[in-house]
């Protein structure tokens, strides 16, 4: 990694922002498999599956996508059978879109395959290291889940 945090270093949020930054695109890179979703379409099962059927807008907005750059996303989802659509009880204009369970069988492997992947890279390390990045782990996710939580729901 080429950015290494210092103590009391007065540009200490930029450079830890600048490691977590790396780490992200890393773990993207590295764990992605070839072939597989497309990351908006990962992230918009993942998010149906922890929240429930949702409005296309919603689903749209959560992304940062347009209403029909999900539309057609959702519609390819559903050929593959991910997800189902259904007319919302409330508005009957509305869509509301969940995940099924292949949605769910997928995200399972997809996270299996992911874990694998990491516990092989993790046996590269020698016993010391691996012990190392446990204490650092157990320190840093605590940390982090609590820096992320306020974005998790915007």
């Amino acid at each position: 990694m080429s950015v290494t945090p210092s103590a009391d270093s007065p540009d200490e949020p930029q450079t830890v922002a600048a490691v977590l930054d790396e780490l992200a695109v890393l773990a993207v890179r590295r764990l992605s498999v070839q072939g597989d979703l497309s990351l908006t379409a990962a992230t918009t099962l993942s998010y149906l599956h922890r929240n429930g059927p949702q409005r296309l807008s919603v689903l749209a907005a959560r992304q940062a996508v347009t209403q029909p750059s999900m539309t057609q996303l959702v519609q390819r989802l559903e050929r593959e059978g991910l997800v189902c659509r259904a007319v919302d009880d409330l508005d009957g204009r509305a869509v509301r879109v969940s995940v099924t369970d292949a949605g769910r069988a997928l995200l399972a492997e997809r996270r299996r395959r992911r874990r694998e992947r990491l516990t092989e890279m993790l046996g590269t390390l020698s016993p010391g290291e691996l012990r190392e990045l446990t204490r650092v782990a157990g320190e840093f996710l605590p940390l982090l889940l609590r820096l992320l939580q306020g974005t998790a729901d915007e």
